[in-house]
């Protein structure tokens, strides 16, 4: 009686799923094409999402489905590049305030190889990160109120520790009493 109710019966628009056609050699390549078109991705991501649409469509090629060599013509041809990937993944990580180590996970599962990652960056480099993060999430000398909470600080603590920053330079800022106490960190060294 309810299906009578939404449409007399007859399903409603949009119900039915269309099943798209298997995939042949032609089809799978405009995949790959478009994808790479469309996202800055690695080779591994490549062939995750060509093995997904194997899998959702099907292949309808008399040979098996051989999405090794398109990933790595697509990577000969510039449009899949790992070591750009990376600069480029740990770039918008680092403006993020994002520490070195969650960086380098990311990349690593995004199947970035440890030489296409680049150099880490030096320990300047990683308490201006720390600092951002810091103060874009206000912790710390950057909270908006001084606090002497045990609770707070190991709040504060721990959500360094999971944006990837280093265990010392962590410490260095939260023990901070002030915001200039804290940028007086980047001076030493």
């Amino acid at each position: 009686m309810v299906d009578e109710m939404k449409g007399k019966g007859r399903p409603r628009r949009g119900d039915e799923r269309r099943v798209p056609p298997p995939l042949d050699e032609a089809k799978l390549r405009d995949l790959a094409l478009h994808y790479a078109a469309r996202f800055s991705t690695t080779r591994l991501k490549l062939l995750r999402y060509l093995g997904r649409k194997l899998k959702e469509r099907g292949w309808a090629g008399a040979q098996p489905a051989d999405v090794d060599a398109l990933a790595d013509r697509l990577a000969e041809l510039g449009y899949v590049n790992d070591a750009a990937f990376a600069a480029m993944k740990s770039r918008a990580m680092a403006a993020r305030g994002l520490g070195q180590r969650r960086v380098t996970e990311a990349l690593a599962a995004a199947g970035v190889a440890a030489d296409d990652r680049g150099e880490a960056p030096d320990e300047q480099a990683a308490l201006a990160t720390a600092l951002a993060f810091a103060r874009r999430k206000r912790l710390g000398p950057f909270a908006k109120a001084a606090s002497d909470d045990p609770a707070s600080r190991q709040k504060a603590f721990a959500a360094m520790l999971r944006a990837g920053h280093a265990m010392a330079v962590t410490r260095a800022i939260l023990a901070a009493r002030s915001i200039e106490e804290a940028e007086m960190l980047l001076g030493s060294d």
